[in-house]
């Protein structure tokens, strides 16, 4: 069974009230990736979602909003801790493929997960890293 790892961005498109087209997009990802235990996130996909939905969106979650959001969508698909060799693995990437640190942390993340899809806006859709196929759902 093949699971697809969510980057932060699908996450803060449901807390995003400006482009109700990605927020639907956004709710139908998480949605199924919840309701069939097809989807994956990292610690750091964690860390980013909260620190941009309680912080940076020009409405914040409240902690209560925030507290339940990580219980009910972010802790179910909560697959990727941080490790020696998560690091090391991301350290390669960025070297390799000319990644920021962290969205290279995210490739390492989602293969260590077996990931065969990585759903994001941030990378280069289309490309492939090792197995992995970088995917932007929001792409119009």
């Amino acid at each position: 069974m093949s699971v697809d790892f969510l980057d932060s961005n699908v996450f803060i498109y449901l807390f995003d009230p400006t482009d109700e087209r990605k927020r639907t997009i956004a709710r139908r990802l998480v949605d199924s990736a919840i309701e069939t235990d097809r989807g994956c996130i990292s610690f750091q996909v964690v860390q980013e979602t909260l620190r941009v939905i309680t912080g940076k969106l020009a409405k914040p979650a409240t902690a209560e909003a925030a507290s339940a959001f990580l219980e009910h969508s972010l802790i179910p698909l909560w697959r990727v801790m941080p490790s020696g060799p998560l690091y090391a693995a991301a350290l390669r990437i960025q070297t390799r493929w000319q990644l920021a640190f962290y969205d290279s942390q995210i490739v390492a993340a989602a293969l260590e997960a077996g990931c065969k899809r990585l759903l994001s806006e941030d990378l280069q859709h289309g490309q492939r890293i090792e197995g992995l196929r970088i995917e932007n759902p929001f792409k119009a």
